[in-house]
This record gives structure tokens, C-alpha cells and sequence, in this order.
């Protein structure tokens, strides 16, 4: 099987470096959003959008000209490669068939200042040699293995990081654990499991939530752009980052223990967006409980539920272990011992008993106990799964059971 992963490394820069790093990436924005203007422009009078060869073509007479001549400095692969990224935006944008389908967006400079690089730059040990650009070191943390295909420059924070996309073909794998194992999401326990164990949520948006409040309320003291207020900008942006760096190390750690011990994995195919949706409503419609519904909102999205979801997913897929979503309608209500489905049976928020036969239990724990039947239903019968994963995954289960 042909595996795809990228290797992350932070950049040895200078303020040269950092200066001209700052400009290829505000070409590849600027490049992004020029065209995204013409095309939201086109859409709202009922023209056709401009795909990537009309782009281009429009690209090249700019650099000719006086007022986007300064595009000329910037590495050609660069702008054609932002091109690139925003037609497949609007070919998924317009896909049906996409899930999460949705529109390109304007690129803002705080949350876009990145560029890719398809081919012309090398790797010779610790240094990295970007077209344009020249030579730059990194803190290399972990050996590359495999053919590199692309790399892409970044920033975050205070810091510039280079993600290098490899691909290399492994032997088919066989998972080395035998067990099986359901997981229920949650907020005061990040997820419950099917063993009875848990696991304890790091929270880390909560933990630095004061502090980052008081950062920005610093901010908003200081005049727009001045040197004061680009300091406070860099510590708000600094805390972000550390923010993002602690749930990152948290779901890698306890999806790689997980994926590891675990031959089957079966999680709830939970609708995050939905569940976080704001609940203030309209002037017409107010909502109700909004306070309230902000806070589980936020403790929500500071779980990280989706990205956790996706980790057991791939990490999974490499191990030759078998990853399964399954419907979470009634897995907090089921018995797990005589099938019983009343609402009454969880009337407590922590503990199942159900009215049928009295059994007790934690309620999480029964829950995740529900999950991982419902996925063995889903293995042994094929609901929501066509009929080559099905049989795929069978195959797998038979390997791990002998």
C-alpha cells in the first residue's frame, strides 16, 4: 500500500529570510484573493468562474505589466501552484458529493501565510534549499523516509515551519493486537471506553482562557498598528499557538495508544458542526440558553473531537487495524443487556439503569459498550458500508482472529 504523510520541521531564519519568506507567501495570498474577487464577481452575475488555464493565462500578462509587476520576484511554481489550489476550491466548492462542501473564502493574512513548492527545491541533511530563495536550516527532529513530493512553507506565531510531503509503498499490514474497542466522546471525560477505562480531557483553551483574555483586552487598549499593539498581536498569537501545540500532543498521544493496542476501533459518527452550532437565534426568533449553549460550544471544539476522529482513522489504516463510524442514535438510551430503548433509562446524566431488567451502569461506559456493538453489527452486516470495505474488513477480522 502507498502511504502519504508530511514531515514538519521549524526553520532556522533570519530576518532576511523571514522578510522574504513574508513576501512569497504575501504573493501566493495576494494571487489567491485577486482571483477569488474576479470569480465572486462572475458568480453573482451569473458568469461562468475562471478555471486554472484562464488564470494562468491572466497571471503571466500581469507580471508584464506596472501595477502586479512586483509578482515577477516571487518563484513562478509558487503563484501557479495557489492558482491550482483555489480552482479544486471551487470544483469542491460545486461537488455534491462533497460532505462538508463549502466555497473558498478570502485568505486573511493572520490565518493564510503559507506557500507550496511542487518541485526545484532540495534537502541535504539539515538545510533546505528553496528556489528564490536560497538555503535554510532546520531543526531536523525525525529522518525523512520516502520520495518527496512537495513542500510547503508556513508560519505560525513567531515561528516558520516547512512540511515536507513524502510518499513511499509498504507491504499490506496486519494489526498485532486481537481487541476491539468502542469509544464515547464527552466533555467531562474526553472519551469513555468500552473496557471501562477513560480518558482524562487536557482542556487546553480552558486552562489558558483567562490569560488570553487578558491579552486581548490589553490589545484593545492600544491604537491599531503601533508597535504596542503589534507586541500584544505577537503574545496573543504566541499563547494560540501554545494552545494549539497542547491538544495537538494530546490527541496524537492518545490516538497512537489507542491505534496501537487496539485492532478495531468503533467511534460515533458525531455531526461536530451541528453540535456546535450558536443558539442565539435571530431578532425575530432570540434562542434560548444561549450563555449556556456558547460554553458546551466551546468545550466542544476544545475537545478536538474531529481531528481525534481523523488520527484513529489514518493511523489505523497504516497499521491494518480496522476503524468504523457508526450512528449514534440511541447508544446513550440502549441496554446493552436486554436491548431495552426508553429515554427514562438515562435519567441521570452519569449513571444507566435501565427500566426494563435494572441494569447499572456508568452511563459513559455503557455507552461506549453500545458503540462498539453497534459496530460489530455494522462489520458482520454491512450497514452503511459498500460492499468492497465490507469485505475488506471481514478480511481483516479473520486475520486478526487467527
Amino acid at each position: 500500500m502507498i502511504i502519504r504523510k508530511a514531515f514538519r520541521f521549524r526553520l532556522k531564519t533570519n530576518s532576511e529570510l523571514a522578510q522574504k519568506l513574508t513576501q512569497f507567501s504575501g504573493c501566493a495570498r495576494f494571487v489567491w484573493n485577486r482571483f477569488w474577487k474576479m470569480n465572486q464577481d462572475r458568480l453573482s452575475r451569473k458568469l461562468p468562474i475562471l478555471l486554472y488555464n484562464e488564470m494562468a493565462f491572466w497571471l503571466t500578462l500581469w507580471k508584464k505589466s506596472e501595477e502586479y509587476g512586483f509578482l515577477k520576484d516571487c518563484h513562478s511554481q509558487i503563484l501557479q501552484q495557489s492558482l491550482k489550489n483555489l480552482d479544486k476550491a471551487y470544483r469542491d466548492g460545486f461537488d455534491k458529493t462533497q460532505p462538508l462542501k463549502r466555497m473558498p473564502r478570502k485568505h486573511k493574512r493572520a490565518l493564510h501565510s503559507s506557500f507550496r513548492y511542487p518541485q526545484g527545491f532540495k534537502l541535504e541533511g539539515n538545510q533546505l534549499y528553496l528556489p528564490k530563495i536560497g538555503w535554510i536550516r532546520f531543526f531536523k527532529s525525525q529522518t525523512i523516509v520516502g520520495t518527496v513530493k512537495n513542500i510547503t512553507i508556513s508560519k505560525k506565531g513567531d515561528h516558520w515551519y516547512a512540511a515536507v510531503q513524502v510518499e513511499h509503498e509498504v507491504p499490506k499490514p496486519i494489526h498485532p493486537a486481537k481487541t476491539d474497542i468502542g469509544i464515547d466522546m464527552g466533555i467531562a471525560k474526553f472519551a469513555a471506553l468500552s473496557t471501562g477505562n477513560y480518558i482524562e480531557p487536557i482542556n487546553s483553551f480552558r486552562c489558558d482562557e483567562n490569560k488570553l483574555r487578558h491579552y486581548q483586552q490589553k490589545l484593545s487598549n492600544k491604537k491599531k498598528f503601533s508597535k504596542n499593539w503589534q507586541k500584544a498581536k505577537r503574545k496573543i498569537s504566541r499563547l494560540h499557538e501554545r494552545i494549539s501545540n497542547v491538544r495537538k500532543d494530546f490527541l496524537h498521544k492518545s490516538s497512537t495508544h489507542l491505534s496501537k493496542n487496539h485492532a478495531m476501533i468503533v467511534v460515533e459518527d458525531l455531526k461536530i458542526t451541528n453540535m456546535s452550532r450558536s443558539a442565539k437565534g435571530s431578532l425575530d426568533e432570540p434562542g434560548k440558553n444561549v450563555a449556556a449553549k456558547s460554553g458546551l460550544n466551546k468545550s466542544i471544539l476544545d475537545q478536538g473531537w474531529g481531528e481525534f476522529r481523523r488520527q484513529l482513522e489514518y493511523k489505523q489504516d497504516w497499521r491494518g487495524g480496522i476503524f468504523i463510524k457508526v450512528n449514534p442514535k440511541y447508544t446513550s438510551i440502549t441496554c446493552v443487556s436486554c436491548g431495552n430503548i426508553d429515554k427514562n433509562n438515562r435519567v441521570l446524566q452519569s449513571e444507566f439503569c435501565c427500566t426494563e431488567c435494572g441494569h447499572h451502569e456508568n452511563a459513559d461506559i455503557h455507552a461506549a459498550k453500545n458503540v462498539l456493538a453497534a459496530g460489530h453489527a455494522v462489520l458482520a452486516c454491512g450497514s452503511n458500508l459498500n460492499k468492497g470495505r465490507k469485505q475488506e474488513l471481514l478480511r481483516k477480522r479473520e486475520l486478526h482472529s487467527a
